[in-house]
């Protein structure tokens, strides 16, 4: 049965035709389809009453400009969950199941139980305080348990099932109502709305709702009528700020911003007590020179005026303007010390400001230097909020208040009040790391942190690190005897830091800096790593320059890293990557120098673009870029003089040494196509130069594809460079090495690492929310593309190293879809890939006597071959997103 409502109103005292509500016409639709009878019949709703259909499905239906996702949002009904668009309605099926078995008044006869228990029980442990604690703790677990039963119901209602979503024509008039004024805020004003009922099996509802736009209304001019003078001034000087422009759409919500806009400028300039309230709703006129409006020659804009007017308080010739009197900082006291000691050093005066430091070593210098209020000066809104957003970024305060009292001759009294952290704190993070694919099984990490606030009262933060983690690695098979491909990777590491809140160096320049947030870190790390293939140790020393322009806008300025490297081979695979390694070295490859006992400097610079917000689905940007350059203090000297003091070349016991330059930029772009679905895409590229004397450069510096978070059909890291083979044969220098698992002898053999030189990849994804079960169940389709490459100079082989006349076929190519358990706080992230386009799948194959070219290589892909055959599907674990 479909019926059909329309709706049209008339904007008040606007030529948009009468107000109408009218009845159109009933007709009858059915669809006998044998299937979709058969499915709903078995997981459908109870019976319900006429009177109480089921909502299903709401869809909209005419609209142009205005997208279906802003009038989605007008609705607050949401639809019972369906399959395929067929009236089969399974969650709200497990709701009723769930339902039958549910009483809520025995969960709020519990709940009453537990809560005359844990009164009595309070009573009697009142000299108890740990028993009292304990059973405090135990209670707010018990009702909260109960409380969520009460309002949601049991498990299998809240989890697998769905509240019925009941329909009521009022539901769908009001919609349609709301609909109709939001067409008009956005500039159709001779919009028409209307809704149609299509009723399905079961007394369930499919809701359409109908959209005419008709022509939309366009601003010709803007005047703004304000009575102050100086207002006036200041508003005509910005005007090349405002939201509204002529010649765009009418929009209500650009003229809220617009009133904002024009109420944050005044602020700013002395009027504290300024608000929106002095501006009315604008006078919109869209008949005044309606000659000019009728020699209009295109009949969908319709030109339209705007006066916005600015009002003076009432029985006042201006608007009052107020300049900051009295400033007083006032940290709370320390409830430790003693009355003596607080009073002992009381009252600091600076720059105008009195500090009461109430007997607290906190220097009142850096204080000043996040304190923009000075006495004297017009009020800003501006300098309030950054202020207060200085105070807490410094990390030192637990609460930062920031009071005005007007006193006389409109002065307000600034009053800034700071309560400070805890000046020790001891913390212990834990977790699980999903870094690799598959094959392997996740590991843990866990963290010891120690953190003393203002050590030498100057607002420092030091802070000790201890962690120490274990992971999962794969891929690496040695011998066709061996069936153990998993493999563990150790890490640990401990890290000192203290953060100065200012830039460290001399002259006043760095004052220039206090608004942005400025640090100073120096940190002291060392850091040991235990894999199957190799043993490194790092000695790490850095101190680096932060700050922070505007919230999306971050800069790191590393101006020391200093390094002291070693690696052995006393393990597992250790010798296996020894001899890789030597071949290479025989070849002309300087990679193998990356793993002698090292020293490595460099400074860097990053810059940091990130529009993107969590939680938040809108069109959003992320690009970074780091410059760096290693060795740089060593052009000081020649390289004989280099050679006399590091002593590289002799026996292999001196230290390695490296000149280098690299690039890395990382770009990202999302674009929400719904409320739950977005596609994500991602441009990563870096190159690193090394002009030593060795022609390379540390280990860490070298760029790698592969992995869960690059090219998702190839092994972490393992990816290229170039066509390059992942491992020679021992047998056939012109053919790869295939696994030695006769279950897997068609698939490649990924025994080690890829590094490369320059590294090109991208990434397009399209994400989406499938269901929910205990979590946002979330489902992604992804293709990547990319790989690594050595420079010329390295002497690699010529299908490693980039030319761009190759460089193209060698790009590989990967696709496969993702599953994301998604729990708000955190992401489960699971994504199989498989290969599209294999660069190393060129070779001459001994079975067959010639070279085979099996490059495109999906054809190959098997469902029942999913991890056996030559193309497997590769599975990555993550916490987060790719990218």
């Amino acid at each position: 049965m479909k019926s059909i409502y329309d709706l049209r109103c008339r904007l008040r005292d606007w030529p948009s035709g009468p107000v109408s509500n009218v009845v159109h016409h009933i007709s009858t639709k059915c669809v006998p389809v044998a299937l979709l009878l058969s499915l709903s019949g078995c997981l459908t709703s109870q019976k319900l009453q006429p009177t109480d259909p089921i909502l299903t499905a709401q869809v909209i239906r005419g609209n142009r400009t205005i997208s279906s996702e802003e009038l989605e949002s007008l609705i607050p009904q949401k639809p019972n969950s369906r399959i395929l668009g067929l009236p089969v309605t399974p969650r709200l099926w497990f709701y009723r199941l769930g339902a039958r078995r549910f009483d809520r008044d025995a969960a709020v006869r519990e709940l009453a139980i537990k809560t005359n228990e844990f009164e009595q029980q309070s009573q009697q442990l009142t000299n108890q305080p740990s028993a009292l604690k304990k059973v405090n703790r135990r209670f707010a677990r018990e009702a909260k348990r109960l409380r969520q039963e009460i309002e949601e119901g049991n498990w299998v209602m809240r989890n697998l099932g769905e509240p019925p979503s009941y329909f009521t024509e009022q539901d769908a008039r009001t919609n349609t109502a709301k609909m109709q004024r939001f067409l008009m805020d956005k500039g159709f004003f001779n919009a028409r709305t209307a809704y149609s009922l299509d009723t399905l099996r079961n007394q369930q509802i499919r809701v359409r709702y109908l959209i005419t736009e008709n022509a939309g209304f366009y601003l010709r001019n803007l005047t703004y009528e304000i009575d102050d003078a100086r207002i006036d001034s200041l508003i005509r000087k910005s005007l090349n700020q405002s939201t509204l422009i002529a010649g765009e759409r009418y929009d209500s919500q650009k003229i809220g911003e617009e009133k904002v806009r024009i109420e944050t400028a005044l602020r700013d300039q002395g009027y504290y007590a300024f608000s929106r309230q002095y501006m009315p709703n604008p006078e919109v006129d869209t008949s005044r020179r309606s000659s000019e409006r009728l020699l209009t020659v295109d009949s969908l804009r319709r030109p339209v005026d705007l006066y916005l007017t600015i009002k003076n308080p009432p029985g006042q010739a201006a608007h009052p303007l107020y300049r900051i009197g009295d400033v007083e900082v006032r940290i709370t006291a320390d409830e430790t010390q003693s009355p003596a000691a607080v009073s002992a050093l009381d009252s600091v005066r600076r720059n105008g400001v009195t500090f009461l430091l109430s007997g607290r070593n906190i220097s009142s210098r850096l204080l000043d230097g996040k304190i923009f209020l000075r006495p004297g000066q017009l009020y800003s809104q501006t300098k309030y909020r950054d202020t207060q957003r200085q105070l807490f970024l410094l990390n030192q305060f637990k609460f930062v208040n920031l009071n005005f009292t007007d006193t006389t001759n409109r002065q307000l009294r600034t009053l800034v009040t700071a309560t400070p952290l805890d000046k020790y704190e001891a913390t212990a993070e834990g977790g699980v790391t999903l870094l690799y694919q598959g094959q392997g099984y996740p590991g843990g990490f866990g963290s010891l942190i120690f953190r003393v606030r203002n050590l030498f009262g100057g607002l420092e933060t030091f802070e000790t690190t201890l962690r120490y983690g274990l992971e999962a690695q794969t891929g690496f098979v040695n011998s066709a005897n061996s069936n153990k491909f998993v493999y563990t990777s150790q890490e640990l590491g401990i890290i000192s830091s203290i953060t100065f809140p200012q830039l460290l160096f001399p002259g006043r320049l760095r004052f220039n800096f206090n608004r942005y947030n400025p640090r100073t870190q120096v940190s002291l790390s060392f850091n040991n790593t235990f894999r199957p293939d190799f043993r490194r140790s790092l000695l790490r020393a850095t101190m680096a320059y932060n700050w922070q322009t505007t919230p999306a806008k971050q800069f790191s300025f590393l101006i020391a890293d200093v390094n002291l490297i070693n690696a052995n081979f006393d393990t597992e695979l250790g010798n296996l990557f020894l001899a890789q390694l030597d071949s290479l070295t025989t070849l002309g490859n300087t990679i193998g120098l990356s793993f002698r006992r090292s020293f490595a400097s460099g400074v860097s610079f990053a810059y940091t673009y990130n529009t993107n917000t969590i939680g938040q689905n809108r069109r959003a940007n992320f690009f970074r870029t780091v410059i760096e350059s290693g060795g740089t203090t060593l052009n000081l000297f020649s390289e004989k003089q280099l050679q006399n003091i590091f002593k590289p070349t002799i026996n292999n016991t001196g230290l390695q040494y490296y000149k280098y330059l690299r690039l890395s930029l990382d770009y990202r772009h999302y674009v929400p196509l719904r409320t739950h679905t977005t596609v994500a895409f991602r441009m990563n590229t870096g190159i690193v130069y090394s002009y030593g004397g060795n022609r390379t450069a540390p280990y860490e510096k070298l760029f790698f594809a592969g992995g869960s978070n690059s090219i998702r059909a190839w092994l972490p890291r393992r990816l290229g460079p170039g066509s390059d083979y992942p491992q020679p044969s021992p047998t056939n220098p012109n053919g790869p090495a295939f696994n030695l698992n006769p279950a897997r002898s068609e698939q490649f053999l990924y025994t080690f690492e890829k590094p490369g030189d320059f590294l090109l990849e991208g990434s397009a994804e399209l994400r989406g929310r499938l269901f929910h079960l205990l979590a946002d169940i979330n489902g992604a389709v992804f293709i990547d593309a990319g790989n690594v490459w050595r420079l010329p100079y390295s002497q690699a082989n010529t299908k490693s190293t980039f030319q761009f006349g190759t460089f193209i076929p060698q790009i590989a190519v990967g696709t496969g879809v993702g599953l994301r358990l998604d729990f708000s706080f955190f992401l489960i992230r699971l994504d199989g890939g498989i290969k599209v386009w294999d660069p190393a799948r060129q070779y001459f194959s001994e079975a067959e006597g010639q070279y085979v070219d099996k490059r495109f290589i999906l054809p190959d892909f098997s469902f029942r071959r999913l991890s056996r055959g030559p193309n497997p599907l590769i599975i990555n674990f993550g916490i987060g997103y790719p990218f």
